[in-house]
C-alpha cells in the first residue's frame, strides 16, 4: 500500500482562527489507522495541533505520472504524545531506512523534539485505475 512505500505525508492543519498550513512530514504507519511523526514543539504545525487536533493528511506519489496517481486522504485527530508511547514505532520505521533508533528520551523533555500521532478517522483512496485517471475519492469503512 502507498502508506507503507511513501515516506511523506502532507499534514494540513489549521489555528485557532482556521487560518490553514501544510507542511511536509516523514512519517511512521502504526497499528489501527495511527501515523507517528517528531517534531519541534515550535514548528507551526505542532502549535497548530495544539491549538485544534484536527487535521487532513495526504500521502501520493510525488513520481506518479498525470493520470496515473495513487493517494491516501484522511481526516485525523493529531497531539503530541507527552509519555513517547509509540516512539518503538517510529523507531522502527527510522532504522529500516538507515536513519538510526529512536528512544523516549530522544522524544521527551528536555529534548528538542517531541513524538506526534495522528488517529484517523476517516479515510479515502485515489486509485487511478478505477477512477480512469479522475479525482475521485473512494471512502473506507474501517
Amino acid at each position: 500500500m502507498i502508506l507503507q512505500r511513501t515516506p511523506y505525508m502532507t499534514l494540513a492543519t489549521a489555528d485557532g482562527d482556521g487560518l490553514p498550513w501544510a507542511s511536509p512530514v516523514w512519517f511512521a504507519v502504526g497499528d489501527d489507522r495511527a501515523l507517528f511523526w517528531v517534531s519541534r514543539p515550535t514548528s507551526v504545525h505542532s502549535q497548530n495541533i495544539a491549538a485544534r487536533a484536527d487535521v487532513s493528511i495526504v500521502v501520493f506519489d510525488t513520481n506518479a505520472r498525470v493520470g496515473e496517481a495513487q493517494a491516501v486522504y484522511m481526516r485525523a485527530r493529531a497531539a503530541m504524545v507527552p509519555d513517547g508511547a509509540g516512539v518503538d514505532v517510529f523507531s522502527r520505521a527510522s532504522v529500516d531506512v538507515g536513519i538510526g533508533a529512536w528512544t523516549v528520551a530522544d522524544v521527551v523533555a528536555p529534548a528538542e523534539l517531541r513524538l506526534y500521532r495522528a488517529d484517523v478517522t476517516e479515510l479515502s483512496l485515489l486509485d487511478h485505475q478505477s477512477s480512469g485517471g479522475r479525482d475521485i475519492r473512494v471512502p473506507l469503512d474501517r
